[in-house]
Order: C-alpha cells, then structure tokens, then sequence
C-alpha cells in the first residue's frame, strides 16, 4: 500500500485511544485496576491503562451498561466486550527509528506518523507515535533550522546588547529555541551592555522581530534578523516536528485491530532531530494543526 501526507494525517485521525485513568471516564464492569495506577509511577514507568481495538463497540457497551440493558449476563455483548481491550503496558517496550512523514496534534495525545530508517516514505505504511494522552511522554526536539521558521510564542535565547529602550542595534545571527523548566525565570536585563535575553516571541514582521521577557525593567525587546540568522533548537515544541525529521522512539508496538498504518507504537520517549530543507522545498513556520486536516 502506498502512502501520502493527506493519507497519512487520515489515519492519524483514524487513531482512538481510550484510558480509564481519563478523568470522568465510566465505570467498566472489566477493570482489571490498571486505572488506578497514575500516568506516571515513582520509578518513572508511564502507565497507558486501556486501548479499546474499537471505539465504537466500547461505546455500545458503555451505552447499554448506563440504560441497564446489560449487567454480564448475555456472552453475546459480554465476550466481544471484553476482547476489545488491551492492557497496553503489557505490550513489550522497543526502540525504533525513522523519518517523520506528518504529524498531528500536540503534546498530550499528538501522533507522529513516520517510516523506518531505508522505507520510502511514498511507498510505505508508516508506523504512528502515539503520545499519552495525560502529556506525560517525555519529548525533546533538536537540530538546527533557517530563522524562518521563527513564529509568535516560541521563547527564545540570544545574547545582545539593547538599549534603554530595549533596541538592538546590531541584527542578530543566532538564536536558541527552548522550553524553559516549570518556574523558570529569566534574569533582568540590563541595558548598554552585551546579556543574555530569554523571552517569548511576540511579533515577527519584515525580518524584525518583538520579544517579552517577565523580568527586570525592560520588558520589551526590538531586534533585527541578519540575513544568514539560525536557529538552534533544544525544546520540547511538538509543533516544530516536521516532515523529513529523523525520529527516534521508546514504546510498545501495537499491530492489531484498531491500529494505524503499520502500526500503533505508544511511545514513553520521544527524540526529533530537525534536518534542513532539501533545495527548492519551501520552509514554513509552524501554526496550530488539527487531526486529519491536510
């Protein structure tokens, strides 16, 4: 079977992964008590809980089980029900490889669809990353790209000399992407003299550029992008994921019923790795994305 970026984000839309950890989920007569166990153990295990194979047989059931049309007494609904789950932190753990081919969503509950290292991305089936839907899969992404792919929100590192009023004279070459750790507060920068500006983007228009930084008197930062700017990338960003990047994840395969493409891998640890743009391919910046959109 042949594969397409329309037809891959599909199956991505086609994926449905239930855990009965989900806040409001209802009750499911078939616990086994993996619901109990938190998305992540002390020892830092993630735990997934339940993947119902078909969504649509789980929600009959949890259908007929809230009329009382149904207390475990008829095989016929019973049986069915039953084998439609799967414990997923049963499955083995293994490593895997690729190029990413799409991608949709975000960081809790996103998929990343790609091909094994040597597969055509065009020819063949590609396996589907699923993250866990708590947004507890541990995800990092690195590389470098041009500066084009700058966009509003991304927070950002360089080292510069502003003004009192926060103007950067000299246009500036490099710049870091990063995803600062929970509670982290950048230092107040001081004008007249080269610092180091950590702050979110806020504006890009015409190669200038507005960053905010929560810290300090000087607020507001105007800088120039020099012509050959780069960005060095070390975040946690899943929208920077792109086609051609290479992946590299930790998870357990499923290949059965309900999976996508050549399957469904729930991934605990997630590597990217930006690889620049072959020549001619246009370079876009990220912006929000929906499951199955094209």
């Amino acid at each position: 079977m042949t594969s397409s970026p329309s037809l891959t984000l599909v199956a991505l839309a086609m994926i449905a992964v239930a855990t009965n950890a989900s806040a409001g989920a209802p009750f499911n007569p078939y616990d086994d008590g993996n619901a109990a166990q938190p998305p992540v153990s002390a020892d830092g295990t993630i735990h997934w809980g339940t993947f119902y194979k078909s969504a649509a047989i789980q929600k009959s059931y949890e259908r007929l089980w809230n009329l009382g049309a149904c207390r475990n007494t008829n095989k016929a609904i019973t049986i069915p029900v039953a084998e439609n789950k799967l414990v997923i932190d049963r499955l083995p753990e293994a490593e895997f490889k690729g190029v990413v081919t799409a991608s949709a969503g975000g960081l809790a509950g996103g998929m990343v669809a790609f091909v094994r290292e040597g597969e055509s991305p065009t020819e063949a089936d590609p396996l589907v990353a699923q993250f866990h839907p708590a947004g507890v899969t541990r995800f990092a992404i690195q590389g470098r790209a041009p500066a084009a792919i700058l966009a509003p929100g991304m927070v950002v590192r360089f080292r510069a000399e502003a003004d009192s009023r926060g103007r950067i004279a000299e246009p500036v070459r490099a710049l870091d992407v990063v995803t600062p750790p929970k509670g982290f507060k950048p230092d107040e920068v001081r004008p007249n003299r080269v610092d180091t500006i950590v702050g979110s983007v806020v504006s890009i228009r015409k190669g200038t550029v507005i960053v905010r930084v929560d810290a300090g008197r000087l607020r507001k930062f105007t800088l120039t992008l020099a012509d050959d700017a780069e960005l060095t990338i070390d975040a946690a960003q899943f929208d920077l994921v792109g086609p051609g990047d290479v992946i590299e994840v930790k998870g357990r395969l499923w290949t059965g019923e309900g999976s996508a493409g050549a399957g469904t891998v729930f991934v605990s640890d997630v590597l990217v790795t930006k690889q620049p743009p072959a020549a001619g391919q246009a370079i876009v910046a990220p912006g929000p994305r929906t499951v199955g959109a094209r």
